[in-house]
């Protein structure tokens, strides 16, 4: 049994087989779809994001120190001046980048239970 059916301002043929399944097809032709380019904010992108570290009472400097050659691969001198910043002004802001690697250096801070955040770049 074939019946034509209009849906949507299109004819559709329905073909009902013996094994009571239907099958529709869609008559005429089909428009293609439209690709809209993905937009994304520009400030997202471009503006780097800062991996600060906070002040804490707990952790020794000499602990600090080494978490900073750990995790960002900085000499001995420049790991101690990023730690001294902190422990003088309260936080140091120790890199600037791009977001997804801000946030890699983030968690492995957070690894070595240090207090550090990611904020925007002004």
């Amino acid at each position: 049994m074939r019946r034509q059916l209009l849906l949507r301002g299109r004819a559709v043929e329905l073909t009902c087989e013996r094994s009571s399944r239907a099958v529709v097809s869609i008559l005429g032709a089909i428009e293609s779809p439209v690709i809209e380019q993905e937009t994304r904010e520009r400030d997202s992108i471009d503006l780097p994001w800062q991996v600060v570290v906070h002040n804490d009472p707990v952790n020794l400097m000499s602990y600090v120190t080494m978490a900073f050659e750990k995790v960002f691969g900085f000499t001995r001198e420049k790991a101690e001046k990023h730690m001294l910043e902190v422990h003088r002004e309260g936080r140091s802001i120790v890199w600037s980048g791009l977001r997804e690697r801000s946030e890699l250096y983030v968690q492995q801070l957070h690894g070595y239970l240090l207090l550090a955040t990611l904020e925007r770049s002004t």
